[in-house]
């Protein structure tokens, strides 16, 4: 018994070392990280995309159609154009005043909806603002004439776009920029006391060749004042060249709104 005795312990220990040995070697895999490394380049793919998206948004052109006069107060329609559809549609102006306002409240909706479904000016008239349709459908297409000049000359892309730096390497398509340099520029909604006021303007060649005010205060007195003023206003734009015009008498409030609609207008002409 006593000389059996070393031997089993011999043995036992043998054993142990080698069960220690095999579960190390069974742990190493488990501690391998090279599984997650993979994932890595996988997250990288969608930057392309993502600045392809942003290319196409910058494209978007912002064009407001003419005025049209109704029998029962101006119209008028602004859209926003982007790659080609209109992906946005708004009355800048409509009828309003007693009964006009609650159907043009119920009529421009569904107008501006059926403009964007469309993607033309050939959309339906809303029934019981007939005279209010016609007007929003006239001006609708004067702005997407708009478009379609732009698309044809080639320069609406690029001043949308904001790319004048990146074209500026020839010199072709730098005096053909020059010739169609027209810009019709749309500033903010200035309110004022008497009620909004709006101005778009024409620059060419870095000039205000035309000014008109797409909003005025109306109603009452506020009619006629603006009558007088605006006229006055749309003269003194043009002559002046900026928003440092005189204030017409009798029309303070009309004329701050005037020239600060008018400031943000030529503020995007840079």
């Amino acid at each position: 018994m006593k000389k059996s005795h070393p031997i089993r312990r011999t043995l036992l220990a043998t054993a142990a070392t080698v069960s220690g040995i095999v579960l190390l070697l069974s742990l190493k895999p488990a501690s391998d990280p090279a599984g997650s490394v993979q994932a890595a380049p996988q997250q990288t793919a969608g930057v392309p995309s993502a600045q392809g998206g942003q290319g196409a948004a910058a494209g978007a052109q912002t064009l407001t159609g003419k005025a049209v006069q109704t029998q029962y107060g101006p119209v008028q329609v602004k859209i926003t154009v982007t790659g080609g559809k209109v992906t946005q549609a708004e009355a800048v102006q409509a009828p309003s005043g007693g009964r006009s306002t609650e159907i043009s409240g119920n009529a421009v909706p569904k107008l501006n909806q059926a403009a964007v479904t469309a993607g033309t000016a050939d959309i339906d008239a809303v029934s019981g603002a007939t005279y209010t349709s016609a007007g929003y459908k006239e001006s609708l297409q004067s702005a997407l004439d708009q478009a379609g000049s732009a698309q044809g000359s080639g320069s609406g892309e690029a001043q949308a776009g904001g790319d004048t730096q990146e074209s500026g390497g020839g010199g072709a398509d730098t005096g053909g920029g020059a010739a169609t340099g027209t810009q019709v520029l749309t500033g903010s909604v200035a309110q004022t006391q008497y009620g909004p006021v709006q101005v778009r303007v024409t620059v060419v060649g870095g000039k205000i060749t035309q000014a008109e005010a797409l909003q005025s205060p109306s109603g009452g007195r506020s009619t006629q004042i603006s009558g007088t003023a605006i006229p006055q206003l749309n003269k003194n734009a043009v002559a002046a060249g900026s928003a440092d015009i005189d204030a017409v008498s009798g029309a303070t409030y009309t004329t701050g709104g005037y020239k600060e609609s008018l400031q943000s207008a030529l503020d995007q002409a840079g």
